[in-house]
This record gives structure tokens, C-alpha cells and sequence, in this order.
């Protein structure tokens, strides 16, 4: 009796695409597992957790994005510079207003995996504030999500 073999795709299997995907009026922690599923590659046939499988995403709209409950106020981003007193922290509306290209990165990287997988990842996800994007040369899909 035969053992089935696991299925381990190589390099040239792997047809990378480009979705583009309108974050007008989307929740943003849906949005963003919805994004991180698409660049882990997980709608393929062909996953595999270790490697890279997954599309390109660009986000439009990003300054249009809805978030639930009191999370404008309350939730906060943190940078440290490293010096004494050197810890920055923002509001998510504050990020909103100035930012909100980072507010959807942000979201998207804490849901990949952390080392260098994670790091090539995210290099495959482009967010703009407006809804204009310099990316049609990879002649993007639009993409439907359900909510």
C-alpha cells in the first residue's frame, strides 16, 4: 500500500496576483484578517505554512475605515525611542487623522507570522489614504468582501 505524499509546492508553481481592495466603510479588524489571509496565501489550494504562497494586496481608502465600540478613544499605539522618556503614544483617532495608512498596517502585521516570513509578508501589502494608487501595472483585481 502506498503512502500519499504531502504536497510541497516549488517556487515556480506559485503565481503571485495583485488584489485591490476598498476599505470604504469596512470594520478595520475584518478588513485586516481578511488582508492578512490573502498575503499568507490562505484562499490557495497550494498553502503551506512555511512558505510564501499568498498575493499582493493594495488597500485604497484607508481614511474611510470604521472601527466598533469606544476604540477611537481608548486604543492607543506606542513608540519608544529608547532614551529616557522617550515613550510616544497616539490615539486611534489621532492615528486616523494623521496616519491611516499605518493604522491598517499596523492591524495586518500583528496577524502574520513573526520572523522572516512574516517580514517578506507584509512587504506585499501597499495602503493608501486616498483612493488613488500608482500600482496598475500589476493590473489588480478588485476584490469583494462579504461582511
Amino acid at each position: 500500500m502506498a503512502k500519499a505524499k504531502t504536497y510541497i509546492p516549488k517556487k515556480k508553481d506559485i503565481k503571485q496576483k495583485w488584489f485591490l481592495v476598498d476599505a470604504n466603510g469596512r470594520v478595520l479588524g475584518r478588513l485586516a484578517t481578511r488582508i492578512a489571509s490573502i498575503l499568507r496565501g490562505k484562499h490557495k489550494t497550494i498553502f503551506t505554512p512555511n512558505m510564501d504562497t499568498g498575493d499582493g494586496v493594495i488597500v485604497i481608502n484607508a481614511e474611510k475605515i470604521i472601527v466598533t465600540g469606544k476604540k477611537l478613544k481608548v486604543k492607543e499605539y506606542k513608540r519608544f525611542s529608547g532614551y529616557p522618556g522617550g515613550l510616544h503614544t497616539r490615539t486611534l483617532e489621532e492615528m486616523l487623522k494623521t496616519k491611516p495608512e499605518e493604522v491598517i498596517m499596523h492591524a495586518v502585521k500583528g496577524m502574520l507570522p513573526k520572523g522572516p516570513l512574516g517580514r517578506n509578508t507584509i512587504k506585499k501589502l501597499k495602503v493608501y489614504a486616498g483612493d488613488k494608487h500608482e500600482h496598475a501595472a500589476q493590473k489588480p483585481e478588485i476584490l469583494k468582501l462579504e461582511e
